[in-house]
């Protein structure tokens, strides 16, 4: 299986902050990877899944609760105005549902709003690793 998010969760008591945020039994929050953005959360199943309809209710279930859990924590620890909340999982080698939680703070530039925010990923300039794991202890303590 060619999946980068099983890859990481087969390796999970390895990972760092940055990717192991918050867990529990159906969820992993993670940093996404490469983004200039700091505080770009990934909702990711601990299992292989590839479509939301795949998930179990009990997945369902916890999916809403983790997604206004981590816009609060993002409130609390980046200060921005709301949360962007996506789902695609149409990259090459990343199939595997995952849930974009992207903080947009109230000074963010008009032409980056909305959708328009996925040009923060695959930066040149991402935000360092040092930075994601302090930022992801923080947004751990306001969970």
């Amino acid at each position: 299986m060619d999946c980068y998010s099983c890859e990481r969760e087969a390796g999970f008591a390895g990972l760092p902050p940055r990717e192991r945020i918050a867990v529990d039994e159906h969820w992993r929050v993670a940093h996404a990877v490469g983004s200039a953005l700091p505080g770009w959360l990934v909702l990711l199943p601990r299992r292989h899944v590839t479509t939301i309809g795949e998930l179990t209710d009990a997945e369902a279930a916890a999916l809403g609760s983790w997604q206004v859990r981590l816009s609060r924590a993002l409130a609390a620890t980046t200060g921005c105005a709301k949360t962007y909340v996506a789902q695609f999982a149409e990259a090459e080698g990343f199939a595997h549902v995952h849930f974009h939680v992207v903080p947009r703070a109230v000074d963010h530039p008009v032409e980056l709003r909305g959708p328009r925010v996925f040009g923060l990923l695959g930066s040149e300039r991402p935000v360092p690793d040092g930075r994601m794991d302090e930022l992801a202890l923080r947004i751990r303590a306001a969970l």
